[in-house]
């Protein structure tokens, strides 16, 4: 099986759906995810957008310490209230209230890398970007796809062997795949779909 069919295996098996597209949600709850796990950036985002602070207007007028509580949940609450005051800030300021469209755009906003630039050119916009966070960098390497020693470094390579088309999902996939199976210490390998094809699993007798 080639990488191609791989990735589309892992995309079928471990669909991750967006339910939530709006672009100035999706890259605020991007940044809150940082370093968070799914379910405390979920509780945290919620949170702060029930409260309102859910568009660039009302966010770029709170004061830090107002968040603190609403977003506890994700960790670092501090450093991310203020990030998502910065960020709203410069939205409005420098792009007239709209979340920009291209890459290059995202990442000129502060504390925006390219992992959360690409989710939201993807997510909300659906353009063909590939989000590599810690699961693709570390699955990716794992199969055999890539060698590589960065995540920037495995986004330039995976943009070489995957069909556009796959970019976009196989991030939440890869997220599902490696909460699920394909752990960082003692994986499920026995249940992984892909045991026969992983150089990893197949060392392991």
């Amino acid at each position: 099986m080639n990488v191609k069919d791989q990735a589309k295996l892992i995309i079928e098996k471990f669909p991750r759906n967006h339910e939530e597209r709006d672009p100035f949600r999706v890259l605020i709850r991007t940044i809150l995810s940082q370093r968070s796990r799914d379910e405390n950036t979920d509780e945290a985002a919620e949170r702060l957008f029930r409260a309102g602070y859910d568009n660039p207007e009302k966010l770029a007028s709170a004061k830090p310490e107002e968040l603190y509580d609403l977003i506890r949940p994700a960790g670092m609450f501090r450093q991310k209230a203020r990030r998502i005051i910065e960020v709203s800030k410069e939205i409005l300021k420098r792009f007239g209230g709209e979340v920009p469209d291209t890459l290059e755009d995202l990442v000129s906003l502060p504390g925006v890398g390219r992992k959360t630039a690409n989710i939201v050119l993807y997510v909300s916009f659906g353009k063909p970007a590939l989000a590599v966070d810690t699961h693709v960098h570390r699955i990716s390497n794992r199969l055999g796809w890539v060698k590589t020693r960065v995540p920037e470094q495995t986004e330039i390579e995976l943009m070489k062997i995957l069909p556009e088309e796959l970019w976009g999902p196989i991030n939440g996939s890869m997220v599902e795949f490696g909460r699920n199976i394909c752990l960082p210490r003692n994986p499920k390998c026995a249940l992984c779909p892909l045991k026969e094809e992983c150089p990893s699993a197949n060392t392991k007798g």
